[in-house]
C-alpha cells in the first residue's frame, strides 16, 4: 500500500511444495490480501497444459490507485474486464477440473508430483555428481544449474553432443545468465536415458 504496488503472484507450482515450512499461498503473509492477486492453475497441478483451466483470487481489500492516488477496489474492475473479455472454461474441461478434486483426482496428482519429483531427484543429484551447483528440484519441477559458462553456450553443448535440451537461463532476463533450467516433465525411462548421454560428454 505505501508503495501503491500490486504484486501480481503466479501459484502454478504449489503443488510440488513438499516442505512445511514454506507457505502454498502469498496470503499467508500478513496484509498480502491488501496488494496481491494469485493466480492458480491446472496445468502444472493436474497436467492440463493446453487446457486453459485456471482461476484467479482477488481479495475484496485489495486496492489498486487512480491517476490521483486514490485507492479503488481491484474487484470490481478485474468483474468487468473477466465479464467483458472472458467466455468461461468449456464444459469438458470443466468436469475435468471437478475430478482433480474427487478422491482419485486428488490421488492421481499427488501420484503424478511425486513422480516427477523423483525425476527432479535424479537430474540434481548426477549434475551435482558430476560438479555443478543446483537449485531447485526439491519443491520445484526444475533444476537449475550453475553452466560454468554462458547459458547459451551450455545449451548448445548439451543439444548438440549429447542430444538433451534445456532451457537457457538468459532467456529469463540477465540475471538467468550463466544458468540453464531443466524440466523434470518426462517419463523416468528418458530421463535416465537423458543424464546417461550427459555424463558421456562430460567424462
Amino acid at each position: 500500500m505505501e508503495h501503491q504496488s500490486l504484486i501480481l503472484y503466479d501459484a502454478a507450482y504449489e503443488a510440488f511444495i513438499q516442505d512445511s515450512d514454506l507457505p502454498h499461498s502469498i496470503y499467508e503473509i500478513q496484509g498480502a490480501e491488501k496488494v496481491a492477486v494469485e493466480f492458480r492453475s491446472f496445468s502444472k497441478t493436474a497436467g492440463f497444459t493446453g487446457l486453459r483451466c485456471a482461476y484467479t483470487v482477488v481479495p475484496e481489500d485489495c486496492m489498486v490507485f487512480t491517476d490521483t492516488k486514490t485507492p479503488q477496489p481491484l474487484k470490481g474492475f478485474w468483474n468487468r474486464r473477466q465479464t467483458t473479455r472472458f467466455n468461461g472454461v468449456s464444459y469438458p474441461v470443466q468436469c475435468a477440473a471437478y475430478a482433480v478434486y474427487t478422491d482419485d483426482g486428488q490421488a492421481q496428482v499427488k501420484g503424478l508430483i511425486d513422480y516427477y519429483l523423483k525425476n527432479a531427484a535424479v537430474i540434481r543429484q548426477a549434475f551435482t555428481s558430476m560438479g555443478y551447483q543446483c537449485t531447485g528440484g526439491d519443491n520445484s519441477p526444475y533444476i537449475w544449474i550453475d553452466a560454468q559458462t554462458d547459458s547459451w553456450t551450455f545449451f548448445d553443448m548439451l543439444l548438440k553432443e549429447a542430444g538433451v535440451v534445456c532451457t537457457p537461463g538468459k532467456g529469463f532476463g540477465n540475471c538467468g545468465e550463466g544458468f540453464v533450467r531443466i524440466s523434470a516433465f518426462n517419463d523416468y525411462d528418458r530421463v535416465l536415458e537423458a543424464i546417461d548421454r550427459i555424463k558421456q560428454i562430460k567424462k
